[in-house]
């Protein structure tokens, strides 16, 4: 593609005040979404409408052959417009570009064999969609592309019988202005012929044309099928064409559709025949009645366009000036502390580096008189790329809430969009001025930012850190421990994938525990972040299990599930509290776990974000021997030393509403390891089992690097708030206990300790402690690790009291 010279049009701020009155006040910087009609431009079409008598162009009367006429002229002035022989091209007016791209997919999936589909990453999303026809898609970047021309591979994995391909790309990314080889539309033609395949190509002219030449003359070099929009050229009207190369033309009229107006001739009654029109390409395509006034206009749309701007090659050479001078002043912006601003590449952070939400972006340009574009700009692979989002993490993005337009665009601490500023041909220096001023008063700092209380708060330096984390994917069911090399991301619920499912039981309705049913210990779950799978397998040595292992997504939409239907709500009981689950139907899955635990069951999921009977909240406060410092219970007191009323739920636990999934009282679980090690001496005074960190069933088991005689068990008893890592938590007081603990995690087996032993040494109110319930803090800070807050084994712990 040829390269354009850099020369400001300054004719445009002589004319623009007068032909473009809509910009008084406004900057106006979303050309690619569409450009703007001019004055002269309207005036002259009302004018044409109103000097002249228009009819339906498949009438005989005189309005109607005018109408006629006009449209052919109209034809041909299009094709002069991109230096195409009529020779060689046919014009087919459709809606817009999507609509032709529609045409095209309707003709090629009426072949027999049907047909084999490549497009580009950088593809609109109108072009994505002709995947669902194709009998076999792929997505080629750049590199695929190089290496199917150079005939290292094919296109396609080749099904049996398909002979016909078509490879689709747009000539400009609509993202971010990239723009992609024409060259590659001659290779395509030269490697058919050299493999004697069929490959035809569509290219997606749309963005390219709003500000650059589309060279057609010479048809050799020009794509079988392209698409554009003419509001992307012109601003009105609002229409588009499919430019069909004639010798390619004969597939089209593989379509099956026939629309009003493309016949000769049609039978019904006893027979079902009819006669396609065959004078020209264009009448076999044009279904119904053409949106004629529409088509009008482009005539006064084309010479009007010429006649104040010259030429597209002068508008390319304007736009590329602006371009690169809105490049280089965004580019300047810098934040006093050194990281960088706002960048052409669409994305703006802040002065501590973490992502400005577009949607925040866009409202203030918007008060501010801003057009401009932001979010996936239908173009999903090429954001993909750009913002490295895996598939996996989309899927996931979308259980959490992220929709075309929605209020959310960060998830797990990344941006899922771009913000997108484009330039036209009656753009002009003072808008790119305007726009650089903008972005430098809102999203630069003119002062270093500096920590607040947060990072100053009252804190004890222990020497502490996370020895473990796990989590229990399935409520009572085995625990997955995290790997010690992954950041695991905290959510208000807890952490990620913790007790969002449950088993329930067919009868009563109630979720089962291992209170009743210890073998759900040896059922394990496994978090498969790559596959986007929960793993499940079976510890035990029941041979009546169906299968070695079941799996479900960890995306919580239905549509990623593997059956149609698989999920249907359920009402339940989770620790007294009713709720609303989503129970899945499979027969494999469901006999899984009956087989194992010899009792009908469903497994049933409790995804975040719900509300009423699909939401539950934290139960968990402090308790009375944790209320004051002074109170130190020693830890050979008996059952009766302390008598006291029970303990209210301190104030912040009545004010704040802390949610939960599945798990018993509070979001997070924390276990000292301290506390574990004084426990099993105690227990091994009497002779019995020492107890495994695993019975608690904590998410974070807490150690220290003091020596022992330094270290404090049950200090948690007294913990105000924990600092693990970036993250700041509080503590909502010590969990009480079951026996449950005492279910061997390994063997499902039952022992009395360590419940004894703890009713003897943390009996509190007739009420047995151990282990503290914790929730996350977000951070009032604007940093980037706060934007996405994990926890990883090996972060140090500071502790506030």
């Amino acid at each position: 593609m040829a390269e354009h010279n850099m020369e400001y049009n300054l004719v445009v701020e002589g004319f623009r005040k007068h032909e473009y009155p809509m910009l008084k006040d406004a900057v106006y910087l979303d050309h690619a979404g569409t450009t703007l009609y001019s004055k002269s431009l309207m005036e002259r079409y009302m004018m044409d409408m109103m000097s002249n008598l228009y009819g339906n162009p498949h009438s005989a009367s005189t309005s109607s052959q005018l109408s006629t006429s006009r449209i052919e002229n109209a034809r041909l002035s299009v094709l002069r417009f991109f230096n195409a022989d009529p020779a060689d091209f046919d014009i087919v007016f459709v809606a817009n570009a999507t609509a032709g791209i529609k045409l095209v997919m309707d003709a090629f999936r009426g072949q027999p064999d049907g047909f084999l589909y490549g497009y580009h990453q950088d593809s609109h999303t109108s072009l994505v969609g002709v995947r669902e026809d194709a009998i076999s898609s792929r997505c080629l970047d750049d590199v695929a592309v190089e290496r199917w021309l150079s005939g290292s591979e094919h296109l396609v994995t080749r099904k049996p019988h398909s002979e016909i391909s078509l490879f689709a790309y747009p000539a400009q990314s609509n993202l971010d202005g990239r723009r992609l080889p024409l060259s590659w539309l001659e290779r395509v033609r030269d490697l058919s012929y050299q493999t004697h395949s069929t490959t035809y190509t569509l290219l997606d002219a749309s963005a390219l044309v709003s500000t650059s030449p589309l060279d057609l003359s010479d048809a050799k070099k020009a794509a079988d099928f392209t698409v554009l929009s003419f509001y992307k050229i012109f601003g009105f009207p609002d229409l588009g064409a499919l430019i069909v190369r004639k010798e390619s033309a004969a597939i089209l009229q593989m379509r099956k559709y026939f629309g009003g107006g493309t016949v000769e001739v049609v039978v019904c009654l006893k027979e079902q025949w009819h006669a396609p029109k065959g004078q020209s390409l264009h009448e076999t395509l044009e279904d119904g009645t053409l949106p004629f006034h529409s088509i009008l206009a482009l005539e006064a749309a084309i010479d009007v366009h010429k006649s104040l701007y010259g030429s597209m090659e002068r508008i390319a050479n304007h736009t590329t000036f602006l371009a690169r001078k809105l490049y280089e002043g965004l580019k300047s912006l810098r934040h006093v502390n050194s990281e960088p601003g706002p960048t052409i590449a669409f994305n703006v952070t802040n002065g501590f580096g973490a992502w400005v939400t577009n949607v925040e972006f866009e409202r203030l340009a918007s008060i501010r008189n801003f057009h401009i574009r932001t979010g996936g700009l239908c173009n999903p692979g090429g954001v993909a790329s750009a913002l490295e989002l895996e598939p996996w993490e989309t899927k996931k993005n979308f259980s959490a809430g992220l929709r075309c337009g929605g209020e959310t665009d960060i998830y797990a601490g990344k941006i899922t969009g771009v913000i997108r500023v484009s330039l036209g041909a009656m753009s002009t220096m003072s808008d790119v001025k305007s726009f650089i001023s903008f972005v430098e008063e809102f999203f630069t700092d003119q002062t270093a930012m500096t920590s607040t209380d947060e990072d100053t708060a009252t804190s004890t330096t222990a020497d502490m850190y996370v020895e473990s984390l796990t989590i229990y994917p399935i409520k009572s069911c085995g625990g997955f421990e995290i790997p010690r090399e992954t950041a695991w991301e905290v959510k208000p619920e807890g952490l990620t994938w913790d007790r969002e499912w449950c088993l329930v039981h067919q009868g009563t309705g109630q979720a089962l525990s291992q209170k009743r049913y210890p073998l759900m210990a040896l059922i394990k779950p496994t978090v498969d972040l790559e596959s986007g799978l929960l793993r499940i397998r079976y510890r035990g040595s029941n041979s009546s299990i169906l299968v070695d292992e079941i799996h479900v997504p960890l995306s919580s939409d239905p549509s990623f599930y593997k059956t149609p239907n698989s999920i249907h709500s359920l009402s339940s009981r989770v620790c007294g509290d009713a709720i609303v689950a989503r129970r899945y139907s499979s027969h494999e899955i469901n006999d899984f776990f009956t087989k194992i635990l010899g009792v009908s069951c469903v497994l049933a999921r409790f995804p975040a974000g719900g509300s009423g009977p699909s939401s539950r909240h934290a139960k968990a406060h402090m308790q009375q021997h944790q209320v004051s410092n002074n109170l130190v219970v020693n830890e050979k007191s008996s059952a009766n030393s302390f008598f006291g009323p029970p303990t209210p739920p301190d104030s912040d636990g009545e004010n704040r509403r802390r949610p939960i999934l599945l798990s018993n009282e509070s979001p997070i679980l924390a276990i000292n390891k301290s506390s574990i090690d004084t426990l099993n001496e105690e227990i091994a005074k009497s002779g019995g089992k020492l107890a495994s960190p695993s019975v608690f069933r904590g998410n974070i088991v807490l150690a220290s690097n003091e020596s022992k005689k330094h270290q404090k068990p049950y200090g948690e008893d007294h913990w105000s708030t924990l600092k693990i890592g970036s993250e700041t938590y509080q503590m909502l007081g010590s969990c009480r206990r079951c026996h449950m603990i005492c279910v061997d995690q390994d063997t499902a087996e039952k022992n009395e300790e360590p419940f004894v032993t703890l009713a003897k040494t943390r009996r509190f109110e007739s009420k047995v402690f151990f282990g503290s319930h914790m929730c996350h803090v977000p951070s009032s800070l604007p940093r980037k690790e706060h934007q996405f807050p994990v926890i990883k084994v090996g972060d140090k712990v500071s502790i506030g009291l």
